[in-house]
């Protein structure tokens, strides 16, 4: 088995380390006896969705992802159809708001791809700081770093977490992230994945399943190293006041 994975715009969106996600898909393949194929796509490259298991789309400043919603705006169609078809898909910080209707910022508007039915707005202020939610999907708790100024309301969708630690999608609703058909898009850096091994199992778990028509459950690994990382940060945040 093998995956295609592809990185949209590393050349402008790679926050926070968040190319570590990437290389964690790989790994985690590999470690598995598995392929994975990494397609980066920069500036001005035409994306093949479909050729595509599996996608990042990461974090920005608001001047690069200006940018890159003008590259977006002109595969809109082909992205939301893909989306809507099952692909799988991680969305970063300036990513996750990119996928919405806009993203209003202090200067100028940002419009969105409007593959998910939120919204954001910037207010002052920036969010930061170590983040930690629990989630029904995951045993373990997601935890990241966060350093945003747009608040984003996400409506009727589904939020990856519940906010234990920090503050999530606009400060006050107490929830972080949106999960949409095979879509997570969240505002954790850190990198994410390699902190959190089941939400990078369940983004493989899914393109193999839409890949190979098959339910596929992937063997366990020790893991001692990542689940050593997440209750470090985890711990270290519940002895904190909120």
């Amino acid at each position: 088995m093998e995956l295609s994975i592809g990185h949209l715009y590393p050349d402008l969106l790679n926050l926070y380390g968040d190319r570590g996600n990437i290389n964690c898909l790989k790994k985690r393949l590999e470690w598995r006896g598995m392929g994975a194929q990494v397609i980066p796509y920069p500036a001005g490259s035409r994306i093949e969705f479909e050729k595509l298991d599996l996608i990042l789309l990461g974090g920005g400043s608001d001047r690069e992802q200006a940018l890159v919603c003008q590259y977006l705006q002109q595969v809109q169609k082909e992205f939301k159809e893909w989306v809507e078809n099952g692909g799988v898909l991680l969305a970063v910080c300036g990513g996750f708001q990119l996928l919405g209707t806009y993203y209003q910022t202090e200067t100028t508007r940002i419009e969105g791809l409007d593959i998910l039915n939120i919204r954001t707005e910037w207010k002052p202020g920036r969010l930061v700081g170590n983040t930690v939610l629990t989630s029904s999907m995951f045993r373990s708790p997601v935890v990241g770093f966060e350093n945003h100024g747009g608040r984003t309301y996400i409506g009727e969708h589904t939020p990856l977490g519940e906010v234990s630690y920090g503050f999530g999608n606009d400060g006050s609703s107490g929830y972080e992230g949106v999960l949409y058909k095979n879509v997570i898009a969240t505002y954790l850096h850190g990198p994410l994945l390699p902190k959190n091994p089941e939400v990078c199992d369940y983004l493989l778990e899914r393109a193999l399943c839409r890949k190979y028509g098959e339910h596929v459950k992937l063997e366990a690994l020790a893991d001692e190293l990542e689940h050593k990382a997440n209750r470090y940060i985890a711990q270290r945040c519940s002895s904190q006041e909120k």
